[in-house]
């Protein structure tokens, strides 16, 4: 989330909101990409396209961050920081990306539990409250009650 509010709203803003996207730019055009039909494709869409690109990256980084912060569409936002990651070793940063990738499939692994806390825990409990209400108004009681009411 850190990363996305530096490029929305920090220091990184001018190189990837303005300037045409001149951070992705530069970083797609001189990178050392893993390989080399992916350095093709940073050279033949990346850098003509590094304007859009550069918003869309700093949003869907605080967006990912905001989701995995929030709880809030946990696992799209697991699946969403790993093709951001995808892109970035892919590009030849590798930094901190193993580990990031790691707690996105941990993530993922535990989706059942993933979706208890935060907000999507709060959404699935009103979900279900609100479910088992309108079953109870109904007289419906589990498949067989389904089954009967239809």
């Amino acid at each position: 989330m850190q990363a996305g509010w530096a490029k929305l709203f920090g220091a990184e803003n001018a190189y990837f909101l303005h300037n045409n996207g001149a951070g992705v730019a530069g970083f797609a055009a001189h990178g050392v990409p893993a390989y080399s039909w992916w350095g093709s494709f940073l050279h033949s869409f990346v850098v003509p396209n590094a304007g859009w690109i550069g918003v869309f990256i700093a949003l869907a980084e605080f967006a990912v961050g905001a989701g995995l912060v929030l709880g809030l569409v946990t696992r799209g936002a697991a699946i969403g920081s790993l093709a951001l990651l995808f892109t970035y070793v892919m590009s030849g940063t590798a930094s901190v990306c193993a580990f990031y990738v790691l707690f996105a499939i941990v993530i993922l692994a535990t989706w059942k539990i993933s979706s208890w806390i935060g907000l999507d825990g709060v959404i699935a409990g009103y979900r279900q409250r609100h479910q088992d209400r309108r079953h109870a108004e109904l007289g419906v009681t589990g498949i067989a009650g389904h089954a009967k009411a239809a």
